[in-house]
Order: structure tokens, then C-alpha cells, then sequence
């Protein structure tokens, strides 16, 4: 499949794929029809999805099957009015419903906008009157069934329908199942270009409400690089990304790239992330290649990784946030695996990755991927020298503008591009590049401390405090201070078998003095049952910010 977009598939090295990678976007792109269907079309017994649940519940679709029900669901829309150019919001979690309504979305093209079980009727509210939302399919689970009804209260037009049986609600699966399972690639008007809205991700940004990022029918392509390239994801293999569908890892890691280089998706809907149910299902179904976030390979290597058989596993990887290096060396020395860490935000694919030319570098984010002109800048817009602090950007996009990269935020029905001035899309993450082409994260540019004029990042404290044995995870924040403006805060999760105490604080403190530049040491350290996370695993850092702010203003 990808053969037919790439000009060349294989590289002798690094530099060979950097110099000669191209990706073919063809202007009438559709990943229903071209991908999907594609696929049914010349291997219709190929496998697409694996599903299961915690509740034995155990599914297996072929991409014919896959086709057949995206058409059916494809139909009921459109006999609901929905056409191209139409938003749909989806919160499935991780439903197979949502693989089969995905295609047919992309088929119609109408846009597609993932959602989280955690939105509340704010957040409903917000994304109905921001995208003028025509229609929702949700599950009735977590209680977002109720938030979405509290949410539609002054938008009585929205259609709803539900996974499973609610009053007043449609029941989209028995709905969906009356339908013709045959529906015709529009034409004339109605008709998909690449250059048309895909999806929209709402950004949990740090400041004001969540931007609309829009991507177009080119995304999937940009995704080539992410699964194969760096997940190296194998055909009629099974490949696990842990990701909820609200999030844009989803359609890095359990969708689009994937389906284009023929693996087959293993998606396990677990109501919650328990580390010995995730091994066991990785054990019992032998995937093969497996991507998750730090916090999974820091629970991971708590465990007793010698009672699993993950020798199916052959490639593992990593995102949503930097990898400490006492982690991967850990899980290195337990399973042999030397997790490949990925960098790249919802307005992108992978732009910065460890790929299979070259050795993976812990607590490296790796080197730039094909197709991204990435550069450290500083405040001014000045490239950095090697070694020094800066912001990561996408330069020379009025020249070329890659297949993956978002095309603006949707604001009043308009995608606005300002965010590409002068042709440089400025990410808001800071990070530092050695000699050898290696790129380090620091952080966010909100998560830069500065501490009595020294600028400290916080990967590289949360990285020396999970060194210490007591630590199992650690989130680094700044906190106000009348005289140095801000201080290190370590916000702490113990590992089993150790209690707080004023003597582990200290115990703590003098690691990290030894560990890396005594400057950068917490000077306070808050020990906690749990740290905030996002359903994909990300830690809410803004959050504590906000916390400790509004702790330090009651002092």
C-alpha cells in the first residue's frame, strides 16, 4: 500500500532517508476509500482489528469487514443530513465502533473530532458552539452520556446517538446494522480533495481555551514516517499503542500510518490502566511491535517483568513525554527492548524520532524526521548554537508544506494560518541538540524554571529523581518564591514499601545535588498518592503550576 506514495520504501542509512524520502499526496486522497477499501479490495481476508475488553468481550475485523460497516454507518449519516464539510464529535474510548465511524467520517468527508470520556458539560458546550457540531456518538460510560446531555441543553438541533440503550437517545449500532452495507465515492460537489478539513483535535492548551487544530485528508500520509519509520510496524503483524481515542495519539499510533503499511491494530479497551492486565494481554495476544507513554514503562518496570513472555515484542517505542534514562535502562536490562523515543504534538506527526539507523540515546527524543525542517531558535528567532537552549520551530514552510503537519487552527468557521508567519511554526517546546544530531527535550516553554536567573528544564531534575529507589514517579514544577522568583518543586509518587518522612526529603535533595548541577535540586518536595494525568498518560503539569500558585498566594 504505501508503494503507492512513497518513491522509494527502503534505506541503506539515515542519511539516505533523510535525503531521499518523499511522500506523494494524490489530490482526490481518501483514507476510507484508498486505505480501507483499498485493502478489502486486494486482500479482503487481511486482518485490520483485534479488539477486547475487560469484560471478556473479544472482536476480530478483516479490512472487508471494516469496509462493509463504515459504508453501512456512512449511510445512516448521510440519511441524517450529515455531508461534507460537517463535524462530528466521537467519544467510544476505544470501541471498535470508533475505527468503523472514523472511515466513514473520512469517506463522507465529513470532519472528525475525537473526544475524551472525561469532558464535561463545559467542555461540551465549548466545542458545540467552537465547531457548530452537528452531531455526537457516544458510550454510556464514565457518566459522559449525562455530561453530553447537560452540554446539548441549549442546542436542542444536535443529533445524538449512543452506544447501547438511553432514553432519548438513538441507538447507533442497531441503527447503523439496518443499513446497506454499499455506499458510492462521492462525486462533483460532494466530492473529498486532500486539501479538505479532516479532523479537528481540541488542544488541552496550558493558557485560554482549547485551540481547534484542523488537519486535512493529507494527515494519514504524514503518518507513513511514525508507524513505519519509527514503529516500525510490520505487515499482518499486531501492533498495541496504548492511547485513548480523544487523543491525537490515537491517529498516530492506532489508525492511519498503521492501515497504510498493513499491520493489523491490537486494541484493547481497558477501563483502566492496570500494568499486569496490560502485560498479560501484550502475553496472550503477541503483538508485536508496542508504543505507550512514560508513565506505562515506569509502572512496567515496578512489576516482575520475568513472569511475561513479551519475546514477541520486537520493537518498542515511546511518547507523549520524554523517557528518563534510569527507565529505559531498566526495561532495557529486563526485556532487551531499547524503547525508541518519538517527539511531535497534535498539530503534527513525528518530527523528531530514534530510528533504526542509528542507536537510541536515552533521555534523547532523537533526530529529525523526513519531510520537517527543524530548528532551535531563540527568542529573537536566531538559531542556537549546538548545546544551548531552544525553541523548537518548522522553518522554510512557504516553500514546502509537509504531508502531517496541522493547516491551521479553525476559529468562526475559518482556518486561520498566522501560526505559520514567515513560513516558521513556532512549537512552544524548548530542547537542546548535541553534536552528534541528537535533540534533548527540556520542556514546554511554561514549564522552564527560572530559579534566581538560572533557567532549569524539568526533564532533567524528574530524570535524577527517579534515580532514587523510593521514587516511582515525579512530576518537576516551579514554585513561586519572594526572592529567587521560582524554586524547583518535586511533586513525588512513592514506590511500594516506602512512607514520607522530613529524612526521605533530604535523602532526595542530596541525590539529585550529586546527580546533576546542585542548583537544580527541589527545593521542596510534596509527596502524593497520584499524580494528574491525561487519559493518554500525559502528566498535567499546568495543573500543579496552577496549584502551587494559588497555594503560594494564601502564604
Amino acid at each position: 500500500m504505501i508503494e503507492k506514495y512513497l518513491k522509494k520504501t527502503e534505506f541503506e542509512s539515515y542519511e539516505d532517508f533523510i535525503e531521499n524520502y518523499r511522500v506523494t499526496v494524490p489530490e482526490d486522497f481518501n483514507f476510507g476509500f484508498d486505505v480501507v477499501d483499498g485493502w478489502a479490495e486486494s486482500e479482503p481476508g487481511k486482518k485490520a482489528l483485534v479488539w477486547c475488553d475487560d469484560n471478556g468481550g473479544e472482536r476480530e475485523f478483516t479490512f472487508a469487514d471494516i469496509s462493509r460497516e463504515s459504508n453501512r454507518i456512512a449511510n445512516l449519516l448521510t440519511e441524517n443530513g450529515i455531508k461534507k464539510g460537517d463535524m462530528v464529535l466521537l467519544i467510544l474510548r476505544r470501541h471498535y465502533e470508533y475505527w468503523l465511524t472514523a472511515a466513514a467520517l473520512h469517506k463522507i468527508g465529513a470532519i472528525l473530532i475525537p473526544g475524551s470520556v472525561q469532558l464535561t458539560k463545559k467542555d461540551i458546550d465549548y466545542r458545540v458552539k467552537a465547531a457548530g457540531i452537528k452531531m455526537i456518538i457516544t458510550i454510556d460510560d464514565s457518566g459522559v452520556a449525562e455530561q453530553v446531555e447537560l452540554g446539548l441543553a441549549n442546542f436542542p438541533d444536535v443529533k445524538k446517538y449512543i452506544l447501547g440503550s438511553r432514553k432519548g437517545w438513538c441507538n447507533f449500532e442497531e441503527e447503523y446494522k439496518k443499513q446497506t452495507d454499499v455506499f458510492a465515492r462521492p462525486d462533483g460537489k460532494d466530492a473529498v480533495k486532500s486539501t479538505d478539513p479532516l479532523l479537528v483535535y481540541f488542544t488541552s492548551g496550558t493558557t485560554g481555551m482549547p485551540k481547534m487544530v484542523a488537519h486535512d485528508h493529507s494527515y494519514p500520509l504524514g503518518h507513513i514516517t511514525t508507524a513505519k519509520y519509527w514503529q516500525q510496524v510490520q505487515e499482518n503483524m499486531l501492533h498495541l499503542t496504548v492511547s485513548d481515542s480523544g487523543w491525537a495519539k490515537f491517529g498516530w499510533g492506532k489508525i492511519y500510518g498503521q492501515w497504510l503499511a498493513g499491520a493489523c491494530i491490537m486494541a484493547y479497551d481497558m477501563e483502566k490502566f492496570v500494568p499486569d492486565k496490560l502485560l498479560r494481554i501484550i502475553e496472550k495476544y503477541k503483538v508485536t511491535t508496542f508504543c505507550a507513554p512514560p508513565t506505562m514503562y515506569r509502572y512496567f518496570i515496578k512489576e516482575d517483568l520475568s513472569k511475561y513472555d513479551l519475546s514477541s515484542i520486537k520493537h518498542a517505542s515511546i511518547a507523549g513525554e520524554p523517557l528518563n534514562p534510569e527507565v529505559f535502562s531498566q526495561f532495557y536490562a529486563a526485556t532487551g527492548l531499547k524503547a525508541h523515543e518519538g517527539f511531535g504534538q497534535s498539530e503534527s506527526s513525528v518530527f523528531l524520532a530514534n530510528f533504526e539507523w542509528f542507536e537510541p540515546n536515552p533521555g534523547s527524543t532523537g533526530k529529525v524526521s523526513p519531510l520537517y525542517d527543524v530548528d532551535l531558535v531563540d527568542e529573537d528567532g536566531n538559531s542556537v548554537p549546538i548545546g544551548e537552549e531552544g525553541e523548537i520551530v518548522i522553518k522554510n514552510l512557504d516553500k514546502f508544506f509537509p504531508p502531517g503537519l496541522f493547516k491551521g487552527y479553525f476559529e468562526n468557521g475559518v482556518i486561520k494560518t498566522d501560526c505559520f508567519a514567515g513560513g516558521v511554526y513556532h512549537t512552544g517546546d524548548v530542547a537542546w541538540r548535541d553534536i552528534a544530531g541528537y535533540y534533548r527535550f527540556v520542556g514546554r516553554t511554561d514549564d522552564v524554571i527560572k530559579c534566581s536567573g538560572y533557567r532549569i528544564g524539568p526533564f532533567e531534575v524528574e530524570s535524577a529523581v527517579l534515580e532514587h529507589p523510593s521514587v516511582l514517579e515525579c512530576a518537576i514544577t516551579a514554585y513561586p518564591d519572594e526572592i529567587r522568583g521560582q524554586v524547583v518543586k518535586a511533586t513525588v509518587v512513592l514506590a511500594k514499601g516506602y512512607s514520607p518522612s522530613d529524612s526521605l526529603v533530604k535523602e532526595i535533595q542530596d541525590h539529585v545535588k550529586k546527580t546533576t548541577a546542585p542548583y537544580k535540586y527541589p527545593r521542596i518536595i510534596e509527596f502524593t498518592e497520584e499524580l494528574p494525568k491525561t487519559l493518554g498518560g500525559k502528566i498535567k503539569r499546568a495543573q500543579i503550576r496552577k496549584a502551587n500558585e494559588d497555594e503560594a498566594k494564601l502564604k
